[in-house]
């Protein structure tokens, strides 16, 4: 069976799709003119999912599943729960992100369909490109996912790649063994039960070794959906509002609390586009 569904809301296209084209990894999942297309869970089933961005409007075609599976999906992968009024009524007046929330009203929080897939592939970025990061995670779907419907690859499952010896995840994906071993750790602890959407999954994932306050604030943002996170150690935020350490962002951000993601976001937005 499937089905389609069109969400008209306040939408801005251009920064989803920038940000999924920077991220997409391949074999995954392809990025299109103004569409994104992988291979969705929806329940228990792997569904191929084409999501077809517009300017407020997301239209999304799936495999299989029902019209509610791909409200739940819309909602969660981009964002469209969100009152974007209320980040415009607390931001508004602010003399740093008042000037961007005006520039950029429809702008969302990008999420992700699989906070497994996204915390690997946040690991596999640390301290690498983009495009490093990209490769990293095209060569570990390659060698440990599943063949999916649409000639896409369905990502490897937490169980999969915690069967997986460090050692030879370094030498298949080609990094570092400490990068291997955080990988393994979390692999394992998803995989003994750990849910990345859960509240307390942040105290979970730092914990594990290799993974430290940035990675966890910038999952807790793009998969727990805690509109509060904000990643204050990350470097383009310091440079954004010009401070030199993560304390002066955590200082200077107290005022945009509960939604520091928004402010996140709109000020990574408003430096990918002044480049």
């Amino acid at each position: 069976m499937s089905a389609s569904l069109v969400l008209q809301q306040p939408f801005d296209p251009a920064p989803a799709l920038a940000s999924l084209v920077a991220h997409a990894v391949p074999g995954v999942e392809t990025v299109g003119t103004g569409t994104v297309t992988r291979v969705v869970l929806l329940g228990d089933e792997p569904a191929l999912v084409e999501a077809t961005l517009g300017a407020d409007r997301v239209a999304l075609r799936s495999s299989v599943g029902s019209e509610a599976d791909l409200a739940a999906l819309g909602a969660s992968w981009f964002g469209l729960g969100d009152d974007l009024d209320a980040v415009l009524d607390a931001f508004g007046d602010d003399d740093v992100l008042g000037p961007l929330v005006r520039t950029r009203p429809r702008l969302r929080i990008l999420g992700h369909p699989d906070g497994f897939e996204a915390a690997v592939t946040t690991v596999l970025g640390q301290q690498v490109s983009l495009a490093a990061a990209r490769t990293f995670g095209g060569r570990l779907a390659a060698a440990y996912g599943e063949p999916g419907p649409g000639g896409l690859t369905v990502y490897p499952t937490p169980e999969r790649l915690a069967g997986v010896d460090p050692v030879e995840l370094q030498g298949v994906v080609r990094i570092t063994h400490s990068r291997a071993r955080t990988l393994h750790a979390l692999a394992r602890a998803c995989a003994d039960g750990l849910h990345l959407s859960a509240p307390d999954a942040r105290e979970h994932l730092l914990a594990l070794p290799g993974i430290g306050p940035w990675t966890a604030d910038y999952l807790a943002l793009r998969v727990l959906g805690d509109r509060d996170a904000m990643p204050v150690g990350d470097l383009v935020l310091r440079r954004a509002l010009g401070v030199a350490s993560a304390t002066d962002v955590t200082r200077l951000a107290e005022r945009w609390r509960p939604l520091r993601a928004y402010a996140a976001v709109h000020l990574w937005t408003s430096t990918a586009y002044a480049l």
